[in-house]
């Protein structure tokens, strides 16, 4: 009687079970959905809006009027402080002591503005730039839909560390859809 060598025929369906599976992996990968990544540089898209620009014309403009407020503030305290250093030893006690508390409320008054006026900068700049945010979000989420991304990745926020090769900057796609050259 002939003797069957067992490992040769192990090794043989080994071998076609790897390459049935092996097909069935690749079958199964067509049949799932490719994904279509795209990066941007936000960035550098919200630099090229043009309504950037006249927002921060108008912040600087603002920041201008609080700069002249405080100023004026400044030079008022000053010239009240050289008044009564000029005129200390003339004064009466009760006089002085009137003058002196109201060189203190002039200070507090003006840190409070420097205070106040900071604030009022960040919120004035957080109403011009929203709303030209939310333009950008909406063009990207736009190109993105129209050109069948799945994911866009924005690379200029520094938070992303690795995107595939074949992402797509779509920058140039978005600054078309705003009308920018």
């Amino acid at each position: 009687m002939p003797k069957i060598n067992l490992n040769k025929m192990n090794m043989k369906n080994f071998g076609f079970a790897i390459v049935i599976a092996l097909l069935l992996m690749n079958v199964s990968g067509f049949a799932q959905p490719k994904n279509k990544f795209g990066h941007l540089n936000s960035n550098d898209l919200f630099a090229l809006m043009p309504e950037r620009d006249t927002a921060q014309k108008t912040l600087q403009n603002y920041s201008k009027q609080l700069e002249d407020q405080l100023v004026a503030m400044q030079d008022e305290l000053q010239k009240k402080y050289t008044d009564y250093q000029a005129n200390q030893a003339t004064l009466g006690d009760m006089i002085k002591k009137t003058k002196e508390e109201e060189l203190t409320a002039i200070q507090q008054r003006i840190q409070t503005f420097q205070t106040n006026a900071q604030q009022d900068l960040q919120k004035k700049e957080s109403e011009l730039l929203q709303p030209i945010i939310e333009k950008a979000k909406k063009a990207i989420e736009e190109v993105a839909k129209e050109n069948g991304y799945t994911y866009v990745f924005d690379t200029g926020t520094g938070t992303l560390l690795y995107w595939p090769k074949d992402s797509d900057d779509i920058l140039s796609l978005v600054k078309t859809k705003l009308g920018i050259k």
